[in-house]
């Protein structure tokens, strides 16, 4: 402590420790009163207000001694570097400080030096302006002769040139150098009016005016002849106006001369149509017009182009023509208005000269479409797409040029709905196409359904196999027809990219229009199959059984497959579209649940029949005693046999309820009752009547109601439990219609037990068949006047 502070007091006092620091303050912009109102505290080292006694005293309290010493040795530390920091600073300051003195005694030498030469520099001008001064003075009368001469010179070259100009525009319009011949006039026309009534003048100006008729005459036969290009003609038109010709009249000839070209175009154009509709009336009428060509070249100029040639040639004559029209004609009357014309009636020509060659535009353009739509309708009974799409591509470029050149026509609009049309009747002839080929995989399996058997092959056609062979197809078609389709909106085809195609095209035309419009065709199709009457013309019921099961498939797997096909193929977002999958899957799923109903209700009708004439023609009454099933019987059982192989090529088995032990040993006991009094007719009195009649109508009040003509499920066992229920239930029917003798009823018996012995096997429930047969046997009692039922055995 005591070396510092004595340090302090050699050359750091207080008060000289102060001033230093408010010097440092004033260098560097500090203001004390601001610095103090930041940090009032007289104990912080840092702040402006600090007190060394208060700090030491404070410091002295609140520490101990080795503290004390701590801190000594860090402030000597602290002081040590503030010093070194300030010898550095000082030094530094030093140095620049010489280096600037250095730099400002240089600069004072090099101002002293460029003072001199500044000095120098005036005395120069000085003297020159002197000597300018008096050249000036000795040529001032020489310049005003010779400015004299010199326009006296001018002039008499002009007068020469317009003494020699009616003989350079003979020699011009010799050499037929209109353009030159125009611009000599022009470049003299204005002097020439305004001198004609001096004599000299007047002869100058009557003799061009005569050349320039002869010249005006010259540039009408060029400009009225065919065979004048549109380049020819342009220069003609602008010549003509150069000579102050009417602009509206020539904008009419000229309209009128780029119109036989144009026509011309047209004319070839439908002649490649008329060929391309009946080449072989045409090469005949062509023989009788030119009967000079060899027959080679008169075979190929007959040949008819396809779409692709007809486009380029098209594109390469009449849109080529007609924009070359279009840019010379805006050349001519419209941009250049300004050069021939007066700023008073510029604008009324240029609205005329607009609106005549928009009306031009238009009518042939008009014309050039409609050829155009006539050619396209030709290959709508096309398979292929890429010459087409090409065609129409090359097309809607070309015609952007045209629009480029004239934006309010809104030509490509035009273009844009013959695009569109051609695109929709593509989709409309592929979805005949899918249309037809969905009729035709229905006609081959009806034809080799309902072909004739060879004798000795009774093996029955595989369903599965047909079945394969027919969704196969329909895959195959849709994917090559959604394959096709997809040349429409390539990233190299110009029209996919516009606005006005791609999404309706994807979204409206192909996969609403195209695949959902075919799956509901195939959908009505199939409803209508099943609607049909049943006469000769009806579907084969095997038919009907394999639209059922392709519909089911439909349902779990064809319908997302094409759904997500098209939604890939073509960018359609799922989000988007009027018609879901889910939608699809849910219709498809119905259509299969009704051809299923109507295939059980065709096959169970059909035995129905079997049983309905076996027992409306025979007399059961008079019957004799029983001793075999009747034929009919085996046919229901050979029948439902048959149909039972039939549907489990299509469909799972399905699950049956567990069956009894002895299903098949099972009698009819319900009505072994009346056997007590079956000694003689006379034992079945109507009281034994009344009490059988009780006890089965009891009986019906237990057992379960067995709904007939409910929907069936997907499976095998389901589809013949609903055929034998129909089967049953017309035979129960036909039964309560007639009357039955002993030998009668036993004889429905025998049957009964002989369907009973087979049936069971293809229901879900056995007990359905039991019922069935039972009711069956009960009516048959109720019905017979001798109820006399047969032993079991």
């Amino acid at each position: 402590m005591a070396s510092s502070n004595s340090s302090a007091g050699e050359d750091g006092s207080p008060r000289h420790r102060r001033a230093r620091n408010d010097m440092l303050k004033m260098y560097y912009n500090m203001n004390q009163e601001d610095v103090g109102g930041l940090n009032s505290d007289p104990t912080d080292i840092n702040g402006a207000n600090f007190d060394p006694q208060i700090y030491l005293s404070k410091v002295m309290k609140e520490k101990r001694l080795n503290e004390l010493i701590d801190k000594e040795a860090e402030m000597v530390k602290q002081i040590r570097s503030l010093d070194s920091d300030m010898q550095t600073l000082v030094y530094e300051n030093y140095n620049k400080f010489i280096s600037a003195t250095d730099t400002i005694r240089k600069m004072k030498t090099d101002f002293r030096r460029m003072e001199e030469e500044m000095d120098r520099l005036a005395t120069n001008m000085d003297s020159i302006a002197d000597f300018s001064a008096k050249i000036s003075c000795t040529l001032q009368e020489r310049r005003e002769q010779i400015s004299r001469l010199s326009g006296t010179h001018s002039l008499l070259k002009k007068l020469q040139f317009l003494f020699e100009l009616p003989a350079r525009l003979k020699k011009c319009i010799e050499m037929r150098a209109y353009g030159q011949a125009v611009r000599y006039y022009v470049k003299t026309r204005g002097v020439l009016e305004q001198y004609q009534y001096m004599p000299s003048f007047s002869s100058i100006h009557r003799d061009c005016k005569g050349i320039v008729e002869e010249l005006r005459t010259k540039l009408r036969e060029k400009f009225s002849n065919k065979e004048s290009s549109a380049r020819e003609l342009a220069e003609c038109v602008d010549l003509l106006l150069q000579l102050k010709e009417p602009p509206d009249q020539l904008c009419d000839e000229f309209l009128s001369h780029a119109s036989q070209k144009l026509d011309e175009d047209l004319e070839v154009m439908q002649s490649q149509i008329r060929l391309h509709q009946s080449p072989a009336d045409d090469v005949v009428e062509s023989d009788q017009v030119e009967a000079d060509i060899s027959p080679a070249e008169r075979f190929l100029k007959n040949l008819p182009v396809d779409i692709l040639e007809f486009v380029d040639s098209s594109c390469n004559g009449f849109l080529s023509d007609i924009c070359l029209v279009i840019s010379s004609y805006k050349d001519l009357f419209v941009h250049r208005q300004s050069i021939h014309t007066s700023d008073h009636n510029q604008e009324s020509l240029e609205e005329v000269a607009n609106n005549k060659l928009g009306e031009f535009v238009l009518v042939r353009m008009a014309q050039y479409f409609q050829c155009l739509e006539q050619r396209v309708q030709a290959e709508k009974n096309t398979v292929d797409n890429s010459m087409l799409v090409r065609a129409l591509d090359r097309f809607y470029r070309r015609l952007e040029a045209v629009n480029n050149l004239l934006p309010r026509l809104n030509i490509l609009q035009r273009g844009a709905e013959i695009v569109n049309k051609c695109a929709t009747d593509r989709v409309e002839y592929y979805l005949d196409g899918l249309k037809k080929h969905f009729a035709e995989c229905l006609t081959d399996i009806r034809q080799i359904l309902c072909a004739p058997k060879i004798a000795g092959k009774q093996e029955a056609t595989d369903l599965s196999e047909l079945l394969a062979t027919m969704q196969s197809s329909i895959v195959d078609q849709v994917r090559t027809v959604l394959t096709n389709l997809k040349a429409f909106i390539t990233n190299d085809v110009t029209f996919s990219h516009t606005s006005f195609f791609p999404g309706p095209f994807c979204y409206d035309i192909v996969r609403e229009e195209l695949v959902i419009g075919f799956l509901k065709h195939v959908f009505q199709v199939a409803l209508d199959l099943s609607e049909g009457s049943h006469d000769k013309s009806s579907p084969p019921a095997a038919l009907i059984l394999i639209l059922s099961r392709l519909f089911l498939d439909f349902e779990a797997n064809t319908v997302n497959q094409f759904v997500s096909q098209v939604n890939e193929q073509f960018q359609i977002d799922p989000a988007q579209v009027q018609t879901t999958a889910a939608a699809l899957c849910a219709e498809s799923k119905m259509v299969a649940q009704r051809m299923l109903n109507h295939y059980v209700k065709v096959q169970g009708l059909q035995i129905s029949q079997m049983l309905r004439k076996s027992v409306e023609t025979r007399d059961w009454l008079n019957t004799i005693e029983p001793r075999n099933v009747r034929a009919v019987m085996k046919r229901v059982v050979e029948d439902v046999t048959f149909i039972d192989s039939q549907v489990g090529m299509l469909y799972e088995e399905g699950i049956r309820k567990a069956h009894s032990s002895d299903s098949s040993k099972r009698t009819f006991q319900s009505y072994s009752g009346p056997r007590k009094h079956q000694s003689t007719a006379r034992s079945f009195t109507p009281s034994t009547a009344y009490d059988t009649s009780l006890m089965s109508n009891i009986q019906k009040l237990f057992s379960e109601r067995i709904e007939i003509f409910s929907s069936v499920e997907f499976s095998k066992v389901s589809v013949l439990t609903g055929i034998i229920k129909i089967s049953l239930k017309t035979f129960l029917e036909c039964v309560r219609l007639r009357t039955f003798g002993r030998y009668g009823l036993q004889q429905i018996q025998v049957d009964t037990q002989y369907l009973n012995l087979y049936l069971w096997r293809f229901v879900i429930d056995e007990k359905i068949v039991h019922v069935m047969l039972d009711e069956i046997v009960g009516s048959t009692v109720h019905r017979c006047l001798e109820p006399v039922l047969m032993e079991a055995s």
